[in-house]
This record gives structure tokens, sequence and C-alpha cells, in this order.
């Protein structure tokens, strides 16, 4: 079926959790996910699939059932911290940590903060992402494309924690290689608890994984190589740090 653009059709997801596949089908892969309360701006329609970009620019496909018109407010809902709402049915759905709440639904349990709330208490510095990357994705899995502690890929929880301190990254390893300020090449060097680290597995040496340091000679990162969520010591003999720290190409600080 031939593309139709619409321009500037502005949607918010309605689900806990929204995939964003390569192409327009849902066998394809997944590549990235939207949260509950996102907004996106649809930027072309196949059936009831939509190419939408999300407010990092990165876009995908997701199935017009996943999202609903946007009704402007969305920017004033607090954030979810891991909780759960009540529906117009009466059921009940869990929000993973980073969704926004709806003020229509019922509140049942868990937490969650208003944006004012949140910067006071997850300020932009380098420590506090630092902390909140050791300890708000504790346990999750490892999901390729996934951006929630319910599973995420490498740069999916990056991109989270530090978008959860007010510092929006791109949403790729590679992209966020661009950014920042380049600091060391050694992946076992003094890091500032809170610099990323980038490691290629490739000859070419394109970025293909990220980790953020933490302090005493640490990372933490979502590897599938450990299953989801771990923290590394960097120093450690251990056979995958060592291999990792071999594939390590650069080291930038953001904040």
């Amino acid at each position: 079926m031939t593309g139709e653009h619409v321009l500037a059709e502005v949607m918010t997801v309605r689900s806990a959790v929204a995939p964003m596949h390569s192409e327009p089908r849902i066998a394809s892969a997944l590549t990235s996910q939207l949260l509950a309360g996102e907004t996106v701006t649809v930027v072309e329609q196949r059936g009831d699939w939509l190419k939408v970009r999300g407010l990092d620019d990165y876009e995908g496909w997701t199935h017009r059932g996943y999202v609903v018109g946007a009704d402007g407010s969305e920017s004033t809902w607090r954030w979810s911290m891991g909780c759960r709402v009540r529906l117009p049915d009466g059921s009940t759905r869990a929000l993973p940590f980073g969704a926004r709440l709806d003020p229509a639904l019922g509140w049942v349990d868990g937490n969650a903060v208003t944006t004012a709330a949140r910067m006071e208490r997850f300020p932009r510095t380098a420590k506090a992402i630092a902390d909140s990357a050791a300890s708000l994705f504790d346990g999750a899995s490892y999901l390729w494309g996934g951006v929630t502690p319910w599973g995420c890929d490498c740069s999916g929880f990056v991109q989270r924690i530090f978008g959860w301190h007010g510092e929006m990254l791109p949403r790729d390893a590679w992209q966020q290689a661009r950014d920042g300020v380049r600091t060391t090449a050694a992946a076992d060097a003094a890091h500032v608890p809170g610099d990323l680290l980038f490691f290629s597995d490739r000859e070419d040496q394109r970025i293909t994984h990220v980790g953020i340091a933490l302090a005493g000679g640490r990372m933490v990162h979502s590897a599938l190589a450990r299953g989801g969520v771990a923290v590394e010591d960097l120093a450690s003999g251990d056979a995958y740090v060592e291999r990792l720290r071999s594939q390590c190409v650069e080291v930038r600080r953001y904040v």
C-alpha cells in the first residue's frame, strides 16, 4: 500500500508500553518502545500502521491501536516510578518507570511524581545520574529495543536514566557517542561517575554498546551476556570484562 503522509498529527500513547518496529508489520524487528503518556508526531501512515517520531527524533512504526489523539495536556501529567492505575472498565494496569499518568484514570497504588518534584529529587548532576543508574533499573532483563525496568537494551537504559535527570540523549549508542566531551579511550581509567563508556565489537569500530561509569572503577550496563542490567568491576579478571576493556572505543562526559 502506498504511504499516505500525515503532517504534524500528534498522538499520545495509551498503552503501558507501545512497541516501535522497523517496518509496518508486527513480525518486524523491535527497535524501541514508547511509554504511556508520551506524545509522538505521525510522519507517515500505511493502513493501521503509523510511522511516528518521538521527542528524541527517533522514528519507527507502531500500530494505531496503541495511540489516541493528543489533547495537549500531557506535559502536565505526573511521572510513574512504578504504579498501577484503574481503567474506565474497572480493570487495573501497571505502568512502568518513566510513563506518564493520565489524570482521567483512577489511582490504585505505587509511586508517581510531578515534573517539579522529579527535577528536585533527581537533579541534573553526574553523581545523581550514576546513583539512579545503579538502582532504578536493578534486576531489569535484557530486551533489544526495550527502555524500561521491565526489559531494556544498553542504549535504552542509558537514554532513560539520563532523560529522567533532564539530559536528553539520542536513542542509539552510536548516536549518543556523538554528544558529550571525550575524556579517554581506556575502560579502566579513573572515570567520573556518570561518564559513558562506549564499546565496539566491529572491525570498523562503529559503536555497538554503552555503559554508565560508577564510583570505584565500576560500570553499570544492560548486556545480553549478563541477561540484563549488571554492575561490572572494570579492574576484575573476569573474562567477559577483559573482553569489554579491549573493545572500549572512548569515554565521554555529559554533565
